[in-house]
């Protein structure tokens, strides 16, 4: 009965050392409201990145200076992007969603919405 008594907290004190796993592990981001636009492309990003290579992705413009380009972003109503495009009109607090085509970024329209930006 000691033995077994002995080998549990053994157990107990080489597991409770060990990190979290990802499963409980608490996610670090930041909220943050922005206006949000739609756009429809078929080339490359700011960041070489090839829309018609990859027509499913999901990705946003945005202003680097708020939202650092390559930046997992949680946009509600779309679902999780790749920060990997800025705009000319991209600043300050604004993103700029894209859609594969322009029916769904004329759907999308303007909207003020809470974001969460993954830190990376």
């Amino acid at each position: 009965m000691k033995k077994i008594i002995l080998l549990l907290a053994v157990i107990t004190v080489l597991f409770s050392g060990l990190p979290e796993n990802s499963a409980t592990a608490k996610s670090k981001y930041k909220n943050i409201t922005v206006s949000a636009t739609s756009y429809c492309e078929l080339g490359r990003t700011a960041t070489g990145f090839d829309y018609r290579t990859n027509p499913k992705a999901k990705a946003i413009a945005v202003d680097p200076r708020v939202i650092p380009l390559g930046s997992k972003v949680y946009v509600p109503g779309y679902g999780t992007a790749i920060a990997r495009d800025v705009g000319g009109r991209i600043k300050g607090k604004i993103i700029d969603v894209h859609f594969k085509t322009r029916k769904q970024a004329i759907t999308w329209g303007r909207k003020k919405i809470k974001i969460k930006v993954y830190s990376y």
